[in-house]
This record gives C-alpha cells, sequence and structure tokens, in this order.
C-alpha cells in the first residue's frame, strides 16, 4: 500500500459489542435519516443533536424531552460511545494526556493544554501516522488505520467529561480551541477531519468557532485548498527546513510535493490574510537547521504570506537522533525573524514529564532495547521506499 494513500484504510462498523449503532460521529442529515429509518419524527434528531452535542449525555435515560417509551426504544438500537481511558497523566504543569483504546482495540493519544486565556485540545487523527518525519515520535509507527469521524469527535467529548464542561462552564470553557496535531496526518484523512470538525464547529452543539481550531499539515499540498474552502479553519504548516536538500531528509513529504509548491499552496490558500496568518511550524534541531543563516533564509522563503511562525525546542524522546537548539541560538534565531515583521513566539514545551510534547505522543519513557529500535528503523525504511514508489 502506498504511503501516501489511505482511502483503502476502511472505517470500523459502527457496532457495539451489544449490536447497538453509534450515533456520535453522524451529520445533522445523517441523524435524520437513522430517525426516519427507524421509524421516528425527523424532528427526533434535533433532540438528540442537542442532548448528544450540547450536553454531552451518554445514556438516553437522561433526555427528558423524549417520551419514556421513545427514550427506551432508542437505547435498545443506539449508544453514544466513548473510547476507553487506558491511561489518564497531568503534568507538573497541568498538561494533561489521555492513551484512548478504540472499540478494535487500536490505541491514540489526545493533549489538553490549559494556558490563562484558552485551554487548546490537541487531537488524532489516525492510529499511527504515514509520515516519517524523523523528529516526530508517532512517525517511528506503521499507519494502522484513520481514525472514523466518531473517533475524531469522541475525543473532544470526553475531554469535556473529564473536565466537567457540559452543558458550559460557568467561568469560560476549558476546551476553547482544537489543533489537528496529534497523531498522523490530517489531510491524508480528510473526509472523517473535515465531517468530524463540521460536528465539532455546529453552533447547536459543541459550538467551537473555525477561528479557534487549526489544521496542522506536513504540507500536502493538493489538499490545502480544499481545506480552506471547505472548512475555513486556521492552518498550520510543519515547516522546518529551509532548503529542499534538508527537508528531504527530516521529512521525507518534501520529495513528492517540495518547498515550491508547498509556498505556493500557502499564499494561494482561501481566507489567507493579515487577520489570518498561517502559522509555520519549526522545531529547532541543534546544529542542523538553527543557525542565523537559516533564520535569513526562512524570512526570503516567506517574504509576501501573512505568517506566523513557531519556533519549537525539540523535544526528546527514545531512541530520537536530534538535539534540541540551545537557548541562545533559538533566541539569535528568533530575533532575526522578529526583526523582519513576523511574529516567532518560541513555544514552551508543555507536558513534557508525562511525554506529552510536541513530536512526543505515544511514545515510552524507558530506553529503547536494540531489537526495538532496529524494529524502528525498519518502520522507516519501509515507509520511505512506499513514498518514493
Amino acid at each position: 500500500m502506498n504511503a501516501i494513500s489511505t482511502a483503502a484504510l476502511s472505517p470500523l462498523p459502527r457496532i457495539d459489542a451489544d449490536g447497538r449503532k453509534n450515533l456520535v460521529g453522524l451529520t445533522r442529515e445523517e441523524l435524520e435519516a437513522e430517525m426516519l429509518g427507524f421509524g421516528l419524527e425527523k424532528f427526533r434528531a434535533r433532540q438528540l443533536w442537542h442532548w448528544i452535542y450540547h450536553r454531552g449525555a451518554t445514556d438516553f435515560a437522561v433526555m427528558t424531552t423524549l417520551a419514556k417509551p421513545v427514550r427506551d426504544k432508542l437505547a435498545e438500537a443506539y449508544a453514544v460511545l466513548r473510547p476507553t481511558v487506558v491511561r489518564d497523566l497531568k503534568s507538573t504543569d497541568g498538561t494533561r494526556k489521555w492513551l484512548l483504546r478504540m472499540p478494535d482495540g487500536q490505541e491514540v493519544e489526545s493533549v489538553h493544554i490549559p494556558e490563562e486565556d484558552r485551554g487548546t485540545l490537541c487531537v488524532s487523527s489516525q492510529v499511527g501516522c504515514t509520515l516519517t518525519c524523523r523528529f516526530c515520535h508517532t512517525g517511528t509507527q506503521r499507519l494502522v488505520r484513520n481514525l472514523t469521524a466518531a473517533e475524531i469527535v469522541a475525543q473532544v467529548m470526553l475531554a469535556r467529561d473529564a473536565l466537567g464542561e457540559w452543558p458550559a462552564p460557568p467561568d469560560g470553557r476549558m476546551v476553547s480551541n482544537i489543533v489537528m496535531m496529534g497523531m498522523g496526518e490530517p489531510l491524508f484523512n480528510y473526509e472523517n477531519v473535515a465531517k468530524a470538525l463540521k460536528i465539532v464547529m455546529d453552533g447547536d452543539g459543541i459550538s467551537i468557532s473555525k477561528r479557534r481550531i487549526t489544521l496542522s499539515t506536513s504540507g500536502v499540498v493538493p489538499m490545502m485548498k480544499r481545506c480552506g474552502e471547505e472548512l475555513n479553519v486556521n492552518l498550520a504548516v510543519s515547516l522546518h527546513a529551509v532548503t529542499d536538500e534538508l527537508r528531504d531528509i527530516i521529512m521525507p513529504i518534501n520529495r513528492k510535493y517540495p518547498l515550491k509548491e508547498l509556498i505556493d499552496a500557502c499564499r494561494t490558500y482561501p481566507g489567507v490574510n493579515n487577520a489570518r496568518r498561517i502559522t509555520f511550524e519549526y522545531v529547532m534541531l541543534k546544529g542542523l537547521n538553527d543557525s542565523p543563516a537559516d533564520a535569513r533564509a526562512l524570512v526570503n522563503l516567506l517574504r509576501g504570506i501573512p505568517a506566523k511562525i513557531n519556533l519549537i525546542p525539540f523535544n526528546p524522546w527514545p531512541g530520537a537522533p536530534y538535539e534540541r537548539s540551545t537557548d541562545r541560538a533559538i533566541q539569535v534565531f528568533g530575533d532575526i525573524v522578529n526583526h523582519a515583521g513576523y511574529a516567532s513566539p518560541v513555544r514552551t514545551p508543555r507536558g513534557e514529564d508525562i511525554m506529552a510534547a510536541c513530536g512526543q505522543l505515544k511514545s515510552e519513557s524507558m530506553k529503547l532495547t536494540a531489537a526495538e529500535r532496529a524494529r524502528i528503523q525498519e518502520v522507516i525504511a519501509e515507509k520511505d521506499a512506499e513514498l518514493a514508489g
């Protein structure tokens, strides 16, 4: 299977162990059709939508705007499912990471990052990853399958469960922002990601504005315009290098979609302007991409694009081939970029003590054995061969 084509990774059936259909992940139209097919009135879909996505209900018994016979009938045929929480870790800085198990036993991670003015949830789109970005531990794992829309939405719903914010907290939302920056490449699972985000954005449900949703891509150029036109969410681009030669090495997807194509797609991204800038993510790798010359080249590369540049200190993981740039190198780099007129905040590593920082998801805290290291290299070699095919 080609690493770029994930369409063959079929979603799992929406059935629980008792044979009930899961209602999470259905669009409004699908929910209406489901109710009509079940012999209920169309307006029942509106009632269910409110209870599922506005109030966070998982038990039909609490849906008191529906008559009890209707609730009982629904409970026999349908379910409102969440993933199973395998591990719930909380960092000393307040970051929280959930390891979630899906019905087929596959696992993904979601991370909540609280800040003074917002609470950001980092959501996964795939089990494993299609890509082999050399600085990211998720990229050392084989892609198992795409997540369904239900599994993507459920990560948001479970976080709200855990943080106690159904239907809405009195002091502002703890999940106010969504970033599609977890495990996987969102644009290689676009249909499910788009469906999930439209549910999340619906004003009568979870109601998180598109202005507070950011989709991060490694540079899947053919899908970027469609994403902007259909979702109009904020775009973040994992850049990390200013030459094709280096980006080919640390982000092999660059061999498919080189920098010129990627930058052209950014310039024409629907809705980009000074009020809605593209965020370019740039991981700081010691001695590799962090020189003053690299900073000046970055400025030239992005010239004319309304942009913000997030400088990300490399977050190590067991067996990682790189080191974090020094604080001094990051400061000098940032000063050059900032002086050129681009905001260049340095992203403070969050959740490092629970392996929840950028690039660390689905990693283990212990050292790798030689056999485990060899298996990682085997996976990387397989992915690179598929990407080149």
